[in-house]
């Protein structure tokens, strides 16, 4: 329905971008440094049936996350988008086994990925080791 359409997208794309703007103020106002990380999906890019709504929202916080790193570049500001595939939450629990086993036949690892997956990688580009990375 539309009303899911639009909640979906507060969350998703409406949230991201009022946590972003709010770290990029902080951050060119303080004249620091600094790396916002937004979290997308797998499902921004690829799409996948069924999730049309959080198919266009998380795009929508790809195509935000670039906008914002040509953006705040010149501040030596850094903005990366992480788009974790299927991870073992308590959402996915929730999908029927049969769909689980078709996922993750399509997965090249042949596995969920774990939450501590997705956190290194945040990590990692939290730290100056990905100085030039955005």
């Amino acid at each position: 329905s539309e009303d899911d359409w639009d909640k979906v997208k507060a969350v998703n794309l409406k949230g991201i971008y009022l946590v972003t703007q709010a770290a990029a103020q902080a951050l060119v106002s303080s004249g620091c440094p600094g790396s916002i990380i937004n979290i997308s999906s797998i499902i921004g890019k690829v799409g996948n049936m069924g999730q049309t709504n959080y198919a266009a929202s998380k795009a929508g916080v790809i195509g935000l996350t670039q906008a914002v790193a040509r953006e705040l570049g010149r501040y030596r500001i850094r903005c990366n988008s992480v788009l974790p595939g299927f991870i073992k939450t308590p959402m996915a629990q929730k999908v029927p086994q049969k769909v689980l086993d078709k996922v993750v036949g399509m997965i090249p690892m042949g596995h969920l990925g774990d939450p501590e997956d997705v956190a290194d990688v945040v990590a990692f580009l939290s730290s100056e080791d990905s100085g030039y990375i955005t």
